[in-house]
């Protein structure tokens, strides 16, 4: 694909570009300077900054989604599917992992989210990168290149430039209205640049405030999707006699209270009680969007220190805070026990409390997490008689903090026993007498025994985890001409990495000893990976139809992951003026990172439970594996570019990635799904065997394989007439494949479906932008159609009937197709009202006729890494530029 003027990535030096006919640049997917009219052999896709806007992007996460090459990205995490990365935003071409994608500013790297997915996988957040503003232009390697990157770079590299050689002052107000609840949006931008004698400065700042929208503003699930089987009220379990093991719902009352009754055996078989559960629906207090405010600043500077050498600076840093709701608390996952001695216990023994401390009535309890991210990159560009050299060093931080309520198990125990309230000494207090009291958790709270705040306060904590990730990156690379040949100069590159990485989670006291009841907690860690690099790359202009790419990269990460030698092997061949052909090979490495190595988390999961045949929301406690061994991967590209007629191109890629030794961690329901009566995996309140599902223990593990392949299609047609130019444009993504070997779930055929019970992405099999673009001097709009095909949900059937029995001839349930249609208009009232100041407003809409996303039975109640809750969003933004 040729490389416009507006897509070069990096602009070299030039000792007399006022004498030079063409001037040399370096692209994104090399380290060799080519001329201007360069057609990559890799497929690269540019999103130039007049693209940006025409979409109405606010920030990276509203670029990144619209692209059909993205498939599962966490830009919209729910406590549901994301327990504790709220506020972050993050890419995942072609489905092979948010980990999977080396994220670049300015051609150099950016530190991982310190806090990691609920896969387990630290990511690069772009939402903390860089203020839009000073943007020029996203640039996206789509076919992997780790031969050049590093292993990082397994599905490709996206490498975000800013404005180069700005000059003059703009600012940007932006506000976005939603069409449900009180989601909105306020953005303030401004940048400003100079450019002096022997160099050029410039700044960005940006400031985001955005409002939440609850799922009681726009319910998409069914009350049943977001309903836990332990509620307050709840059920309890009898301990010992006739009816030991089996769950009873307080008899004091369920459905008055707003629970849903869950009969497990007919009514009447034991006389007054009803065996069974009392459900809480705990979605309404979730948020699909959190309360959010961000704030990030940046500074470029370059100073001409000699006539052959440049001096270059950046410096970003960037603060998000971000508030999830949540439900009133958690379920008690302890099995805790109410003694037969309670003042409000009506059975007349001890029984096991199988629910929440508080539930329907009680506001929600939120989420908070806070993220700190700075970097520092700094590097010295020199001219050579035939070529050009760079070192430069890289350091980066990002220190992220989570904290949650819950209940903390030993002192609701206590409580339970009547020695509960923050003025109680437990071994010399009284039960219920004096500061001392009983925490009641039956229904009767609701009416005649109501609970003290202060016995609530005395055993809730907050939860709270403080991580933090560093990079450093030592780096120095030399491109040189080293002989002719009939196309041109053959050029070299060659340089030396060093990455120094690492990553702490330092928990609280009380989760150090597991001391929660539902989100338990976990030990700290502590560890770092270093990275030696060295790599080569040869540009061989053949002759002026074929250009042939070599690259080769050594990395070493000691230990016991051992070292890789990887390559890369691209050429593009131009048949004629009109058409030419690409093709590349590569091969790629990726270790197990230090969370995967050594690491360990507790997340919020919903199962479905075989033995119930129904949906359970539990803990999934995930440990690191020391001997997990990198993973390896092949991959190709075959393309062409084609020009039929004057302003039209047609482009089309079929790529394809074969992973063997895939990293991941093992799926929680693949493991329930294979024995759900495991006692070593699979923990269960009361009957370990046979009782309610309380937590899921994995890991992580090298799988076998997994192979995508699939095609890209980019079209777009210039038209000149009298009231303006017209560009459709159509880009589209097919996958042909995305087969996966998976160690618990077998043999899939992931292409189409959710997978949700696998260790995949969903991927939904077509994704398409139509697009129609029209300018007339200050005028300007555009429309674009967005549909995502349908999929398998292979979380339900598509009887309703439970998927871990198998769902037979009925077959799995089907996510409909998505259509949604964005516009947009234009005006710079500085050209209309001729001033010297530009003053551009626009009036724009997403989703304009307010299509709900395909309904999935699941919490929430749709696909998050596919399709926007959101609904329609209505948006104004006036830029002043000077």
């Amino acid at each position: 694909m040729a490389v416009p003027a507006v897509s070069i990535a990096q602009s070299a030096q030039d000792d007399d570009a006022a004498s030079s006919e063409v001037e040399l640049i370096m692209v994104t997917g090399s380290f060799v300077r080519r001329s201007e009219n360069f057609e990559s052999p890799s497929p690269l896709a540019v999103v130039d900054s007049v693209s940006i806007d025409a979409i109405g992007a606010k920030n990276i996460a509203d670029i990144t989604q619209t692209l059909t090459i993205n498939t599962g990205s966490e830009n919209t995490p729910d406590a549901f599917t994301q327990n504790a990365t709220a506020g972050t935003s993050n890419i995942n071409l072609r489905g092979l992992g948010v980990a999977s994608t080396l994220v670049l500013l300015n051609n150099k790297r950016q530190v991982v989210n310190a806090q990691q997915t609920n896969e387990g996988l630290n990511f690069v957040d772009t939402s903390s990168l860089v203020p839009m503003i000073a943007i020029d232009r996203m640039e996206v390697i789509k076919d992997g290149a780790s031969a050049l990157y590093g292993s990082d770079a397994v599905a490709g590299v996206v490498n975000f430039i800013t404005k180069r050689n700005y000059e003059g002052a703009k600012v940007t107000v932006d506000y976005q209205d939603g069409a449900h609840g009180n989601n909105k949006e306020y953005i303030l931008q401004g940048l400003w640049g100079a450019n002096f004698d022997k160099g050029n400065i410039m700044a960005a700042v940006s400031y985001t405030n955005r409002s939440p929208l609850f799922l009681s503003d726009r319910r998409l699930s069914r009350p049943q999707d977001d309903t836990s089987a332990l509620g307050n009220p709840g059920a309890y379990f009898f301990t010992q006699g006739p009816l030991a093991g089996t769950p009873v719902i307080d008899p004091f009352g369920c459905a008055e209270f707003g629970g849903f009754p869950q009969l497990l055996a007919p009514p009447g078989t034991v006389p007054g009680l009803d065996i069974g559960l009392c459900g809480f629906d705990f979605g309404p207090g979730y948020s699909y969007v959190p309360d959010e405010t961000r704030v990030n600043a940046y500074v470029k500077a370059n100073y001409e220190v000699t006539d052959s050498i440049m001096w270059n600076s950046e410096l970003s840093y960037a603060r998000n805070r971000a508030e999830r709701g949540g439900a009133p608390s958690f379920p008690i996952l302890t099995g805790p026990l109410v003694p037969a001695t309670h003042p409000n216990n009506p059975f007349g023994q001890a029984v096991v409390f199988f629910g929440r401390a508080e539930g329907n009535g009680f506001d929600a309890d939120p989420a908070n997490t806070e993220s700190d991210t700075f970097r520092f990159s700094t590097s010295l560009q020199g001219e050579l008689d035939a070529g050009f050299w760079e070192v430069s060093y890289t350091n980066a931080t990002n220190d992220f903090l989570f904290s949650v309520e819950d209940v903390i198990r030993s002192e609701f125990s206590l409580a339970l026993n009547g020695l509960g309230g923050k003025g109680c000494d437990p071994i010399t207090g009284v039960p219920g007498q004096g500061a001392c009291e009983y925490f009641n958790p039956f229904a009767s709270s609701y009416t005649t025994s109501p609970n003290s705040q202060n016995v609530i306060d005395s055993f809730s904590g907050l939860q709270r985890i403080d991580s933090k990730s560093n990079l450093e990156v030592y780096e120095a690379f030399a491109s040189v001409d080293v002989f002719e040949l009939d196309g041109g100069i053959a050029g070299l590159a060659f340089g030396l990495q060093y990455r120094d990485e690492s990553l702490e989670q330092d928990y609280d006291a009380l989760s150090n000893q597991d001391s929660f009841t539902f989100v338990i907690g976990n030990p700290d860690f502590k560890d770092s990976l270093d990275v030696w690099g060295a790599f080569a790359e040869l540009a061989l202009p053949f002759n002026d139809k074929l250009d042939i790419q070599l690259a080769l990269r050594y990395e070493d990460y000691g230990d016991t992951v051992g070292d890789t030698l990887d390559h890369k092997v691209a050429f593009n061949f131009r048949a004629t003026d009109d058409f030419s052909i690409r093709a590349s090979h590569s091969s790629s490495f990726r270790a197990p990172s230090v969370f995967m190595r050594n690491g360990g988390a507790t997340t919020l999961q919903q199962l479905n439970d075989p033995l119930i045949g129904a949906n359970a929301f539990a803990a999934v406690r995930t440990s690191g594996n020391e001997d997990l061994t990198p993973e390896e991967s092949t991959a190709y590209n075959i393309g062409f570019s084609f020009e039929p007629i004057d302003d039209l191109s047609l482009e089309l890629d079929y790529w394809n990635f074969d992973f063997e030794e895939l990293i991941i961690q093992e799926s929680a329901q693949a493991i329930l799904s294979a024995n759900p009566q495991d006692p070593n995996r699979i923990i269960r309140a009361g009957d370990p065997l046979n009782g309610p599902l309380v937590q899921v223990n994995n890991t992580f593990v090298n799988a076998s394989e997994l192979n995508t392949n699939g095609v890209d299609f980019v079209t777009s047609y210039k038209i000149d007439t009298d009231i303006g130019t017209f560009v459709p444009n159509l880009t589209a993504t097919y996958i042909l494949t995305y087969d996966l070997d998976d160690p618990q779930a077998g043999q899939i055929d992931g292409a189409g479906r959710r997978n949700f019970t696998n260790v995949g992405v969903s991927s939904p099999e077509l994704r398409a932008n139509l697009g129609l673009g029209w300018r007339n001097e200050a005028y300007s709009a555009n429309v674009f159609v967005r549909y995502v095909s349908s999929y398998d949900d292979d979380q339900n059937c598509a009887d309703g009937s439970a998927i871990a029995a198998g769902c037979g001839t009925a077959g799995l349930q089907e996510i409909d197709s998505h259509v949604t249609y964005d516009a947009q208009f234009s005006v710079d009232l500085g050209t209309v009202f001729d001033t010297q100041t530009s003053y551009v407003m626009t009036l724009g809409g997403i989703n304009l006729t307010d299509e709900e996303p395909p309904q999935v039975f699941t919490n929430s109640g749709f696909d998050s890494k596919v399709h926007d809750p959101r609904g329609r969003q209505l948006y104004v933004r006036l830029a002043v530029e000077f």
